[in-house]
């Protein structure tokens, strides 16, 4: 059950009651309705992750972000949307679930999902070697601040999700075995 007030769009007012009829208009997810309770929260999000899908990452590589770190978080409303999203952006069930594994079979992606373990765990202090091996892999500086901003944007969402336990309103993610 939801710690925080779930912002009923219906009856919302102000720049929520804009926010949700125009950009997430047929779009009133549990997530959303929890973000409202502050429309910069809300706007922010939406800002960085409009952003984001006119960058250099592809929608199936921020997905790989996602899933990589939804599944570091543990965050249940995360894992549930990525593996939803994925599928939309191409992915098969089977490919949300090596994601979350790390049993990728293309070396790019594979690198991809390294890194953003690596900035994890480092707290962004990565080493030359990691910016190497990532370059190496096909990977430009641009690629690597644009991991950043995707990084950034779902530590936002997992911790929200956690503060807020925010019910899941996609189907639940495959059990990892």
């Amino acid at each position: 059950m939801p710690r925080l007030t779930v912002v009923d769009p219906s009856t919302a007012t102000g720049k929520v009651k804009e926010i949700f009829d125009g950009p997430l208009k047929g779009k009133h997810l549990n997530i959303f309705r929890g973000l409202a309770n502050s429309p910069a929260a809300l706007q922010g999000y939406l800002g960085i992750s409009g952003a984001l899908k006119e960058g250099l990452l592809s929608a199936k590589e921020r997905e790989v972000i996602a899933l990589t770190l939804a599944e570091m978080n543990q965050c249940a409303y995360c894992l549930a949307a990525h593996t939803a999203i994925g599928k939309g952006a191409g992915m098969s069930e089977q490919d949300t679930i090596d994601a979350r594994k790390g049993k990728l079979g293309d070396p790019k992606t594979a690198a991809l999902r390294q890194f953003v373990i690596t900035l994890h765990e480092k707290k962004g202090f990565v080493g030359d070697d990691a910016l190497k091996t990532f370059r190496a892999a096909g990977f430009s500086d641009g690629h690597v601040a644009e991991v950043i901003a995707n990084y950034a944007l779902n530590i936002y969402t997992n911790y929200f999700n956690h503060v807020n336990d925010t019910t899941v309103d996609f189907p639940a993610a495959p059990k990892l075995s």
